[in-house]
């Protein structure tokens, strides 16, 4: 079984939205952005919010590939954005 950030370097997503996912990750915020997305009250661990996100993203993802109209490819990069930042931290954590 892999491990977390093993599942994360196995997504394949549109180069366009990886794209302006790590710009945007550049200037990742943990409260601010995770809230956004999650939702207010205790923020969840680094791992646990990326699991949580990695769920988001997975429905967004077939949203867009059913074309669906609730899709917004904004929520998709900023899901994405803060998944990348997530696993910055993880990755920082374990060093």
């Amino acid at each position: 079984m892999k491990d977390i950030l093993g599942l994360l370097n196995d997504l394949r997503r549109p180069r366009i939205l990886i794209r302006a996912a790590r710009i945007g990750a550049q200037e990742y915020r943990r409260n601010p952005h995770l809230h956004r997305l999650i939702g207010y009250g205790t923020l969840p661990r680094p791992g646990a919010a990326l699991m949580r996100l990695m769920e988001m993203e997975a429905d967004l993802d077939e949203k867009r590939h059913k074309d669906d109209a609730a899709y917004s490819v904004s929520r998709h990069v900023e899901v994405l954005t803060a998944m990348m930042g997530e696993a910055r931290i993880l990755r920082e954590a374990a060093y």
